[in-house]
């Protein structure tokens, strides 16, 4: 049976973010459940999900938060497995302060950050951590790459052409 992804955000507000993780994992034909669970306000919902994950069927936690952004390192302290972290855009620091609390964190429990809002990638890199071991998946990454690497070069083509 294939890994799920587990999408946890910290708040609803965040799901205009996440929705691009939820994106790709269907793109990829990834089986995949959204929550909200809050590091601060529901702790005891982020220890038991992460504390049964693995039992539970996941392979890959991706976690969305802003602000403090404490989510991911919650999760990563109950589980053995992979958790990535999105930091959300903040109106404060742009989102500067999210990133900077999941890069942060102290030694044995990390937490894998992509960009700002990028939970696309965030997504792109559960594929690839459950492509390990799914030769399906794997194919499926290796199309993905090869069509970026089409389109850019349709582009390369494109603008080579605008200034010949």
């Amino acid at each position: 049976m294939a890994k799920k992804v587990a999408v946890i955000m910290g708040s609803d507000s965040d799901l205009s973010v996440m929705q691009g993780a939820v994106d790709k994992l269907k793109e990829f034909g990834i089986p995949f459940v959204v929550r909200v669970i809050s590091a601060h306000r529901t702790p005891a919902a982020a220890e038991q999900f992460a504390s049964s994950a693995v039992e539970e069927g996941f392979g890959v936690i991706i976690a969305g938060a802003g602000k403090a952004a404490h989510l991911g390192g919650v999760l990563a302290a109950y589980t053995t497995l992979p958790v990535i972290g999105v930091p959300i855009q903040t109106s404060m620091m742009g989102g500067l302060d999210s990133l900077l609390s999941m890069v942060q964190m102290p030694s044995g429990i990390p937490v894998a950050t992509v960009a700002v809002n990028g939970a696309a990638n965030a997504a792109i890199l559960a594929a690839q951590i459950l492509a390990v071991n799914d030769s399906a998946l794997a194919e499926k990454l290796r199309v993905f790459k090869a069509e970026m690497a089409e389109g850019v070069a349709r582009k390369d083509a494109s603008l080579q052409a605008q200034f010949q």
